[in-house]
Formats: structure tokens, sequence, C-alpha cells
């Protein structure tokens, strides 16, 4: 049995009177239905139905960044794109096994099967295409051993990011992680943002590993959900808390369910499966949901709206836990037609009038020690229609949550319960750290890697 949360996926035990950590898969053809029960729960949580009502994510594509799917799936049929192997020479004409990113792609998309497609999964955005590009490799690989020692495995995330990015992709899910940087996936990110697609990544699984977590019981940055303007997502268990084993940290925007999901597997298998990649996978269908209702939003505005529709979270601020709450596909869609109303004011405005209703007012400097400090300025603007425009300037994420005792200091006007950390958000990119930054860790050629400095496992 493969075990969760460490990118490989434990077989989902469907018998009527189970004991799940040790009853065996049944033929998935006889139970796909059973799938899908299991499944109302999270889909209830996302309010699906809702969402459903006014878009299922079509003309949209979802590029899963991941160790490739199974275009035969039956709840995939018809909606993989299948993209570029970023490892074909590490795979050496090997077979992959495909189950991580098989199992992401069907809780993005996953349309079901059999009469009405009420069998198997139903993703959050059951009408979007996916792109699927290798750029990692599972331990059920025949290559897994090479692509651990492999330099060319390296940059093939970011590869992948970009030929995304060039090929139509609205939204790049990476349901992926490891704990250093690396800059040529720095700047992918970047160039993907500045097309205006829309990243989304898992904060990481080493919530419960007491070797992991610093003084604070915090877990290290996660890379590439730490990166800036990434949507980082934490998973939610029981009660719509943080899942013991779900990254606690300041990179965490929102979280999602992830405990007990189950997901696609190829050759029509079905798994149960814990992990912040599922949570990822469920936030890319939310903003694959927004962007078919709004194809022209930016992603900073897509991040908005989905910031916006979160619930269970610290009431008006912000929890390293779950960052600003649990998602809700219907609310995040609500929040996103609210960002493109217009709000009445004249169809143009005269040669040296300023944009916007008032005068612009000073620019306010949160200055949080221990921290980078950012400077973000959001423009609000009237266009020609009346309609919103944000302009979001200089932002730099800090790397590291504060060290110093006692309370941060609380800007003017928050609350007391907390505030949201300095966070990045789509914008313009610096491709490289800021000065006194931390500089991202260079492989020594030849140097021995560990897991967490070599190419990435699924998370």
């Amino acid at each position: 049995m493969r075990v969760p949360r460490t990118g490989g996926v434990a077989l989902l035990a469907l018998a009527l009177a189970a004991a799940p950590a040790f009853a065996p898969a049944l033929a998935p053809a006889a139970h796909a239905d059973e799938v899908r029960d299991r499944q109302r729960r999270v889909l209830a949580t996302l309010d699906t139905e809702t969402a459903w009502k006014s878009t299922r994510g079509a003309n949209v594509t979802v590029a899963v960044v991941d160790s490739g799917v199974d275009a035969r799936q039956a709840d995939l049929a018809g909606s993989v794109i299948s993209g570029p192997n970023m490892l074909a020479d590490i795979d050496r004409g090997t077979r992959p096994a495909r189950l991580h990113g098989t199992g992401m792609a069907s809780l993005i998309a996953g349309h079901g099967h059999g009469p009405g497609g009420r069998d198997g999964i139903m993703g959050v955005a059951p009408e979007a295409k996916i792109l699927a590009i290798r750029a990692l490799a599972e331990r059920e690989d025949a290559s897994y051993r090479l692509y651990r020692s492999s330099e060319r495995a390296e940059d093939a995330v970011a590869r992948g990011i970009r030929y995304a990015a060039d090929h139509g992709a609205d939204v790049v899910n990476l349901s992926l992680g490891k704990y250093d940087e690396n800059p040529e996936e720095r700047a992918a990110i970047g160039y993907a943002i500045g097309k205006g697609v829309v990243v989304v990544s898992a904060a990481g699984n080493d919530g419960d590993k007491r070797r992991r977590l610093d003084g604070d019981g915090f877990a290290p940055y996660s890379y590439p959900a730490a990166y800036p303007g990434v949507i980082a997502v934490a998973a939610t268990g029981s009660g719509h808390k943080r899942a013991a084993f779900s990254n606690r940290n300041y990179s965490v925007l929102v979280s999602a369910p992830g405990a007990g999901l189950p997901v696609a597997g190829p050759g029509g298998e079905y798994f149960l499966t814990d992990g912040t990649s599922d949570s990822s996978a469920l936030v890319s269908g939310i903003a694959a949901l927004i962007r078919s209702r709004h194809p022209k939003l930016p992603p900073a505005l897509v991040t908005q709206a989905i910031i916006a529709g979160t619930r269970y979270g610290p009431s008006g601020t912000y929890d390293p836990e779950v960052g600003f709450g649990e998602v809700n596909a219907a609310r995040a869609l609500a929040a996103s037609d609210a960002l493109t109303t217009p709000r009445g004011g004249s169809a143009g405005r005269s040669p040296g009038r300023s944009l916007g209703t008032a005068e612009p007012g000073p620019i306010e400097i949160i200055h949080r020690p221990g921290w980078v400090t950012p400077v973000i300025v959001i423009v609000t603007a009237g266009g020609a229609a009346g309609g919103v425009a944000a302009v979001v300037i200089a932002v730099i994420l800090a790397r590291r949550h504060p060290r110093v005792p006692g309370p941060a200091p609380v800007p003017a006007g928050a609350s007391a319960g907390g505030v949201p950390p300095p966070r990045a958000v789509p914008g313009p990119w610096a491709p490289a750290p800021p000065a006194g930054g931390q500089a991202p860790r260079q492989q020594a050629r030849g140097e021995p890697r560990t897991p967490q400095e070599g190419p990435y496992d699924p998370v």
C-alpha cells in the first residue's frame, strides 16, 4: 500500500464495511459510484453545485506540471492535452506510472463517467481542459533513482511552467515542493504571471514532522509555494481546521480540503489520498471557474476573489495555519463578479485628471521585525466603462517569519487579532532576491543531493 502525503497515494478501500487502512481496492467499474459518494463531502464544502450554475470551467486550460496524466482514464476522457515530457532523456523509453499527476488532474477537471457522468471523480471545473506536462518522477517510476541524481531534472519544472505559459494555459497547478529555491523556476513563475497565468502550489506536508519545525512550530518555506505571486494552499481536515500534516508558515494564503480525498488513477483505479497536493488542485479548479467566467481577470484579482470567498478562517484577518480561510467555489465566483462590476461614474476622464474618485493618499509602509519590507501600492481606477482596474507596484516576498518575541506590530485600523503578513501578490516581478536577502542555495557539481536539494517530489 502506498503511503499518503509523501508523493505516493493509498489505495482507495471501497469495501462496504471497510477498515480503510487494510481493505483492498475494489474493482473500479463496480464501485465507481462509491467513489462519488466519498467525494460528496468535499464538493459540498466547496459548494460546487452552486458554482456550476454559473460556469463549469469551459474554455479554460489548466496546466498540470506533475508526473504525467493518463489521458485514457474514463473520468478525464477527451479533456487532456498531451504536453511534452521534460524528463524524456531520463525516462529513456520507460513508461511512467503517472499516478500523482492523474489524481491531481481528476480533482481539477474530472467529469465522471457512465450515464450522466454519475460515477467516478467529478473535478471542480469539469469542463476545463488539462495540459499534461511531465516534469517530476515518483517512486513508482523505473527512472526515479536516475531522476533523483540528474542535474537535468533540476530545471524541469521551470521548463514546464514556461511551456504552459507559451501554450495557452490559464492556470498552472504545481502540486509539488522542496525547500530550496531555484532561480530558473522563480523566473519562470514570474514569466507566467506576467503573461496572465494564475499559478497555484501546495504548501507542503511536513507540519507533523517535529524535526522539520522550528521552535515556534513553523515549517520551513516550500518552493514553489513561497515564490511571489503564487497562491500557496494548505490542507484542511475535520472541522475545517488545518490538517496535522499541512505546513504552517507565512507562505500559506488559503486552504482547502486535503485529507481523505478520493482521486482517479491510471487504468481505471481510484485512490484515497492525503496532502496539500490535493488542496492545491482544488484551488486550481476554482481559479479555472473564475477564468471561465471572467477570461481577462488578471492573476492578482483572481487571487483576491479566491481570498474574498473563503470561510472558516480567522474573522477578518489571517492565520498561518489556514491563511485567510478555506476556499469556497461559489463565494469566489461571486467575489469575482463584484471585482468586474462597474461602480458607476463617467465613461471617461478629461486629460490631466487623476484616476479614481479621491485624491491620492500617502503610501503606508508596514514594518515588521525580521521581514524584508514590502511596498505595495494598489491604485483603484475607473476604466473606460467605469470598471475597476488594479495596479500593483513593487512587491517583495519576505522569506522568514519574525524571530523576535512578542506580537507583531498592528497597522492602524487593523484588527488586534492578527494581520496578514507581508504577502507578495502577482505583479511586477523581481527576478533576483533583493539586496541583502537570502540568496538561493547553489548545488555544487557532484555534491550529494538530499531529497530537499534535488529535483521535486509530489506533495
